[in-house]
């Protein structure tokens, strides 16, 4: 027996994960932040932030104004998030905005209501009428890859939640977004959609090779897709052939947190022409100096940027919102 097998056998490999590769990962986390006091400070600006949602008032109503539909999945976890990122896109697009909101479970009779409280075009799609559905349309014994990512990887559920039995395109956006200036780009987009939309990431997130993505897709993959902004047709899924093209990657290339992005990067990959957000105009990881000033239309604070948004970003727009 090889000297590896010996430890696997012994359990020293969860020992070393437990005692050495999670505490190290967990501090590199943490000076990444900023260290540990950065990060207790950074702790009680989001705390503020949570706190601050419950007395955002309804969006406002904009009588006359053109009328957009963003679609966001949320969670006891994100709620508040969902709530700046619509204020914020409500006040800077000066448009009746209509939200349908995926519960992803665990939202709670409180929160529900926090969020309808917003007005009444904010609909809030219940967790049970969402598990019906998929029962239905997307049953186990047909779609099990899907249906255990769907228990066990909540990103997947912004594809089959919004766009599973439904037709028409849909703009879907991450809760974890702030607007600063007019969405011109969305707006143009969502008053004729006629072609997929995304983001662009920082850095290339896919979790899965290029050359098997692309012999799956059939297409050469684009770079850098970010799916904080998606927009798809929901019509245009193929979900036996998503089932598919999930099994074969996890089964050839293991899971990973970026499926959800790697699917999009595919399904648009096909598409004749895409619709790409302006990199410089819709930031995805601002940096301090974007974060603390923001010049950019939008920012989506993923990784290290969650820093800029719980200590500044949610202020600002909260400032802008409570100006005339």
């Amino acid at each position: 027996m090889s000297i590896r097998e010996d430890a696997q056998r012994l359990g020293l490999g969860r020992l070393a994960l437990k005692l050495w590769h999670q505490p190290l990962a967990r501090l590199r986390d943490s000076w990444r932040d900023g260290g540990p006091l950065v990060a207790r400070g950074t702790e009680r600006r989001r705390q503020e932030m949570e706190a601050a949602a419950f007395a955002l008032p309804p969006l406002p109503p904009r009588a006359g104004a053109p009328s957009v539909t963003l679609h966001l999945l949320t969670g006891r976890r994100f709620w508040y998030q969902t709530a700046f990122c619509l204020h914020s896109f409500a006040q800077q697009a000066e448009a009746g905005v209509r939200a349908e909101i995926y519960d992803d479970g665990s939202l709670d009779d409180t929160l529900g209501r926090q969020l309808a409280r917003f007005g009444p075009r904010i609909n809030l799609r219940a967790a049970p009428a969402i598990r019906e559905r998929l029962e239905a349309l997307l049953p186990e014994a047909k779609f099990p890859v899907l249906r255990e990512r769907w228990r066990n990887y909540p990103n997947i559920r912004k594809l089959t939640d919004p766009h599973l039995g439904s037709t028409g395109w849909k703009l879907v956006i991450d809760s974890d977004l702030l607007f600063f200036r007019r969405p011109a780009f969305l707006l143009d987009w969502l008053a004729a959609p006629d072609r997929p939309l995304h983001a662009v990431d920082c850095e290339e997130s896919y979790g899965y090779s290029r050359a098997l993505m692309e012999r799956l897709a059939g297409a050469p993959i684009p770079p850098l897709v970010n799916v904080g902004l998606c927009g798809l047709r929901s019509e245009s899924l193929n979900w036996p052939e998503i089932e598919a093209w999930c099994a074969e990657l996890i089964a050839r290339e293991k899971t990973s947190y970026y499926l959800e992005q790697a699917l999009v990067a595919m399904l648009v990959a096909r598409a004749q022409s895409r619709a790409v957000a302006p990199a410089t105009d819709y930031v995805t990881k601002p940096s301090r100096d974007e974060g603390l000033a923001p010049t950019a239309v939008m920012h989506h604070y993923v990784a290290e940027s969650k820093r800029w948004y719980f200590r500044s970003g949610w202020r600002i727009a909260q400032n802008a919102a409570s100006r005339p």
